[in-house]
């Protein structure tokens, strides 16, 4: 067949088939990405790769769904964490920033604007608003302790995060038949690595 065509007709053919096979794989890619597509999780961490949230489960029998929620082993407090917690709020998981250092998720069902306002006075600091959508505000640095890029792979921080902006129901509890179901506001705390100076 391609001896058949002249130059400019195989050239022509060449780019229609090459016209196809570019667009095949471009849907084909959008697709791929569309299947595998990860849930977003809280609070990504800088320079590293986040691992992809767990299956939801299917729905759990309705005598498994009334009991209640065992309580959460190893809870941190104010006094291991060195920053107060929202009052009311709940552990819901901790993980590894890397160089020694956690990070720690607290739900509470209070307002975002409360909960930026309780650490605005408790940490004497008015912190910075860093994302409009989802609404997130960030207190770092003064009396949660300096950066130290050399020691620490995120800045001791306290973050608030409003899990109802762009009409989200919230942040949803990680723990079966725990109450509340979702959680509107959420509270991330990394504390320095342990021995690191305040």
């Amino acid at each position: 067949m391609w001896g058949q065509l002249d130059g400019g007709g195989a050239r022509d053919f060449y780019n229609l088939v090459m016209q196809r096979v570019i667009t095949a794989a471009f849907f084909a890619t959008v697709l791929a990405t569309v299947v595998h597509a990860q849930t977003p999780q809280p609070f990504p961490r800088p320079g590293t790769a986040q691992t992809p949230a767990p299956p939801t489960p299917a729905a759990a029998p309705a005598a498994a769904r009334q009991q209640p929620a065992p309580p959460v082993a190893n809870t941190p407090t104010a006094a291991t964490l060195g920053v107060a917690l929202y009052p009311g709020s709940q552990f819901l998981a901790s993980y590894d920033a890397g160089l020694g250092q956690r990070y720690y998720v607290f739900g509470t069902t209070a307002t975002f604007a409360d909960v930026v306002g309780y650490y605005r006075t408790q940490l004497d600091d008015r912190g910075d608003f860093v994302f409009k959508e989802p609404a997130t505000h960030m207190f770092s640095g003064g009396s949660l302790g300096r950066f130290r890029e050399e020691t620490m792979a995120f800045p001791p921080s306290v973050t608030v995060k409003d899990w109802t902006s762009g009409g989200s129901k919230g942040y949803p509890n990680p723990r079966l038949g725990a109450q509340p179901a979702r959680f509107p506001t959420i509270v991330m705390i990394v504390p320095p690595p342990p021995g690191a100076p305040r």
